[in-house]
């Protein structure tokens, strides 16, 4: 369908509002600028906005999945991570950030960090593959959430701690496959820590508490 000029306004908004959020560079912003006031169609003005923001151009509503049992909620609609490559370097995702249905990690001599705690999801199931070689993953995943995990290690090893795992529900699940060859991931439950955090999540559990029983005011990252 033909794009209107309200919604190229629209679009030009949505982008602007992505900038002050950090989420496109002075450059990027321009570019996309451009494109978009120059766009034919709808179809452009969507890609120019999808990996940016989950509001449509036309300002309707996405289509919300119902929240599980610990009120993991998903919001269906494209965008979203696809994949993250760590060389000889890494990566670290936090905050408000947005998953595709699959999302590949690939780390090689290198690592990754991952909180999906207040991540949007952009399915009902999400999968996660995450593939280490001489490297590595830290994964944090959301309270409440369904989550399921298959690994495999060669001269290396996952360390997977989920606590107890919540009743099955309606809500959005979570499938983490791991391959890791000289090189190990981390799964655990829960937003990741800051140092002090973590200091005082060992106290607890010295004291006989599940990591589970953290207190409020434990620092997160």
């Amino acid at each position: 369908m033909r794009a209107s000029d309200a919604e190229r306004e629209r679009a030009v908004d949505l982008l602007r509002h992505a900038s002050t959020e950090g989420r496109l560079t002075v450059e990027e912003l321009e570019h996309r600028l451009s494109a978009a006031y120059g766009a034919a169609t709808r179809n452009e003005l969507e890609l120019l906005v999808a990996d940016v923001t989950l509001e449509p151009i036309d300002g309707s509503p996405g289509a919300a999945i119902a929240p599980g049992a610990g009120g993991v909620t998903a919001l269906e609609g494209q965008g979203g991570s696809r994949w993250l490559v760590s060389i000889m370097g890494g990566h670290e995702r936090k905050g408000h950030w947005r998953v595709a249905p699959r999302l590949t990690v690939l780390n090689v001599m290198g690592g990754s960090d991952l909180d999906l705690t207040d991540a949007e999801l952009s399915s009902a199931t999400t999968e996660l593959r995450v593939y280490s070689v001489m490297g590595g993953a830290e994964i944090h995943v959301p309270p409440g959430m369904q989550v399921h995990v298959s690994e495999f290690a060669f001269m290396g090893g996952n360390d997977v701690q989920l606590g107890e795992e919540p009743p099955a529900g309606s809500g959005p699940a979570l499938h983490i496959r791991m391959v890791s060859v000289m090189g190990g991931c981390s799964v655990r439950r829960g937003p990741k820590l800051t140092r002090a955090g973590r200091r005082a999540e060992r106290e607890l559990r010295r004291a006989g508490r599940s990591d589970l029983e953290r207190p409020a005011d434990i620092e997160r990252e």
